[in-house]
């Protein structure tokens, strides 16, 4: 298919198609503001609260396959729109048949709007009320990026969940700055929807049920926060993230944000926190009434070899792992800890063998799925602060050698 024909198909509106919404959001039980629910999407059901497995560039590094994640209980994938429109190009995944088809991929697939990582670039942006101008962090090359793009892009990749594009300001940016950023993000939302629109009526259009979700923006500020999560509210969105957190922030002022913004937005929607975090992060979040979770932690930690127990966190290229004929956590039914010892899997990262990389990443992510399991079963069972108590207590065991060195990796990832 050529450029001009795809340009015109995505541009020709169809006047005999009508398509229905086909999700609906469940709460099936709520233990103080913790909630369980199910959120129902063309592309399966989803449990929450749920963490979605990021696969940015349709992939998880570290050699992670599609039938691997169907093997250690992923719900949700999330890959996302810059990285994918810089390669292969999101018009090459749409001539492949959307992203699910691209990646062989029969659950859901959200995809992040690509402002999180426009708005990284900052020596190169220029923000305009068009949109962001910036340079591909490729090879330079200029490129644009506003609500209109972001959401042909996705629509594109026809993923389950479009994500809306905003601007994501400094938690420390001042408050005059934060507020403009947050209108200037809302106009942007109600370009998105309106564009959203349009695309699902297309003739060709790779998934005519693609859902929108908004996001809260407002830095640390409550009074911007809390209004502009009613503002989005009365737009009738299929969802509602709360963005621009940990970017700097600290936990403490997170979970303030947490309180203080999601009783205002909608209780029959899914509320999602956009990149959080550590499975502290995420007991307290849940707390809070959070639903949706993403974050590349458990992937890019097990890459360095630094695990997630419900002892604590390991450093398996410490020594002291050298002659352990254990597994990385007894009981734990992942495919490392199945199998292998953390001896040889020490062995594998040392020699800088893939399959050590793959063994660790595969271990951490079934951690966070698994944890996100038992999180619905208290919720369900009424014992959510219980279980939140001795999840955190147990997970302080370990001796402080491997935690400490794993705060001080943790610290200088988000310094960067």
């Amino acid at each position: 298919m050529s450029n001009k024909k795809l340009r015109y198909l995505l541009l020709m509106p169809v006047k005999s198609a009508i398509y229905h919404e086909v999700f609906m959001y469940k709460i099936i039980k709520k233990d103080g503001t913790a909630k369980r629910a199910e959120f129902e999407t063309v592309h399966g059901k989803i449990q929450t609260p749920v963490f979605m497995n990021v696969a940015t560039v349709a992939a998880i590094k570290g050699g992670v396959s599609t039938e691997d994640l169907e093997g250690i209980g992923t719900q949700v994938v999330l890959s996302n729109t810059y990285h994918l429109h810089l390669r292969p190009g999101d018009e090459t995944v749409y001539r492949m048949g959307g992203l699910h088809k691209f990646m062989s991929c029969n659950k859901p697939i959200l995809t992040d709007s690509g402002g999180f990582q426009v708005f990284s670039l900052a020596k190169t942006r220029r923000i305009k009320e068009e949109g962001v101008y910036f340079h591909s962090h490729i090879d330079g090359h200029k490129l644009f990026m506003g609500p209109e793009e972001s959401m042909r892009i996705q629509s594109h990749l026809g993923s389950t969940i479009a994500m809306a594009f905003d601007e994501c300001p400094s938690a420390k940016a001042e408050h005059e700055y934060v507020q403009m950023s947050v209108d200037r993000t809302t106009r942007w939302l109600e370009r998105c929807k309106k564009e959203m629109n349009r695309l699902n009526s297309l003739e060709y259009t790779v998934n005519p049920h693609q859902m929108l979700f908004g996001i809260n923006q407002g830095a640390i500020f409550d009074d911007i926060r809390i209004e502009h999560a009613k503002r989005i509210a009365d737009m009738d969105l299929d969802g509602y993230a709360v963005g621009g957190l940990a970017v700097g922030e600290s936990h403490e002022e997170m979970y303030h944000v947490l309180e203080s913004v999601v009783p205002y937005l909608p209780q029959e929607k899914p509320t999602y926190l956009m990149g959080v975090g550590t499975p502290a992060n995420i007991l307290e979040a849940v707390e809070r009434g959070v639903d949706f979770f993403d974050c590349v932690y458990p992937s890019r930690n097990g890459r360095h070899g630094h695990l997630y127990t419900n002892r604590g966190h390991i450093n398996i290229l410490n020594a002291r792992y050298e002659l352990d004929d254990s597994p990385i956590e007894e009981g734990c039914q992942c495919p490392a800890c199945r199998r292998y010892s953390k001896g040889y899997i020490r062995h594998l990262l040392k020699a800088n063998e893939m399959l050590g990389l793959r063994l660790c990443v595969l271990h951490n992510l079934y951690f966070y799925n698994h944890m996100m399991e038992e999180i619905r079963e208290a919720i369900e069972q009424g014992n959510f602060a219980q279980y939140k108590k001795s999840k955190l207590d147990g997970m302080q065991e370990f001796d402080s050698a491997d935690n400490k060195e794993y705060a001080n990796i943790d610290k200088n990832w988000r310094k960067g």
